[in-house]
């Protein structure tokens, strides 16, 4: 029920909030041909107004706002390191630098977007495919204020088997927002102790599928296992009912809901009685009475 991009179940809707990272540029930087970065006056490992390093591992880093290097590790406030070499001209002390960061980690639940065109309605933030972003803005870092562009993408497991999603932001930003956003959850289960889960590993784990719904469950299994059984007459049977019911509950309504309104066009009425008719050469406008009309 949750796998297909087709339907947004209500009782799946997730929001979230985004905070982004200030440029860091305080102190100078040393580079050789190397991976390691030397500062000096930095402060790359202490805590920022917000909780969170004024250097991260993930970040972008940039001596020219040409070359982009990542950051792989942070071992002081003084020495990081890059996680390919340096190809500059090597560096003396006093050199300038920024670090920046544009993409970011997404809530520990997030599945898909809620909407795949939007990633924030509240702060105006659209969404292209990954292809699209690259296209559209080469050189990430070169400009710096409010996002205003958005893709997500998908990296390399790190100590653990799922893929990270992530969301890149353009143009990197310049100072902190938060950034609300919405998404389906990939959590569908919920254990005795109230503990969210991405399947349902237990007898006592039950979906999050309301309880008037949960019996789709029942008839998509029922579906496989005559499919597999190749019982074709009872599968196509099952698969019949299963389908109708989806399409009650991707029709069905709750509080709050969008319904089929009919809204009649009220702009041109509204500016038809503010301004009465008038012929060529002289106009008209009401009298003292409600239906009266004088020269």
């Amino acid at each position: 029920m949750h796998i297909s991009w087709g339907e947004h179940f209500w009782w799946a809707h997730r929001e979230a909030f985004l905070r982004t990272h200030a440029p860091y540029t305080t102190g100078t930087v040393t580079l050789t041909n190397t991976t390691t970065i030397t500062g000096a006056s930095t402060a790359w490992s202490t805590a920022g107004s917000f909780g969170e390093n004024n250097m991260r591992a993930g970040g972008k880093f940039t001596i020219d706002g040409i070359t982009v290097y990542e950051i792989d590790a942070i071992a002081s406030d003084t020495s990081a390191t890059l996680t390919t070499r340096y190809v500059g001209s090597p560096t003396t002390g006093g050199t300038t630098y920024t670090y920046f960061e544009d993409d970011y980690a997404l809530d520990g639940d997030f599945l898909r977007p809620l909407d795949l065109s939007i990633f924030s309605s509240a702060s105006e933030i659209p969404l292209i495919g990954p292809k699209e972003f690259r296209r559209r803005f080469p050189r990430p870092g070169s400009i710096r204020r409010k996002p205003q562009v958005a893709t997500i993408y998908a990296k390399n497991p790190s100590s653990a088997v799922d893929v990270r999603t992530r969301v890149r932001l353009w143009p990197a930003p310049d100072d902190e927002y938060l950034i609300p956003y919405s998404f389906i959850t990939n959590k569908f289960a919920v254990g005795t102790s109230g503990t969210l889960a991405t399947n349902l590993s237990s007898d006592l784990d039950e979906p999050i599928v309301p309880l008037q719904y949960r019996h789709v469950i029942v008839l998509h299994a029922l579906w496989h296992w005559f499919r597999d059984k190749q019982d074709d007459d009872r599968a196509s049977s099952v698969k019949a009912e299963r389908d109708e019911l989806m399409t009650r509950i991707v029709g069905d309504t709750f509080i709050g809901s969008d319904r089929p309104v009919i809204r009649p066009r009220v702009g041109p009425i509204k500016n038809r009685a503010k301004r009465p008719w008038g012929g060529t050469g002289r106009y008209w406008v009401t009298g003292e009475a409600w239906d009266e009309f004088r020269q």
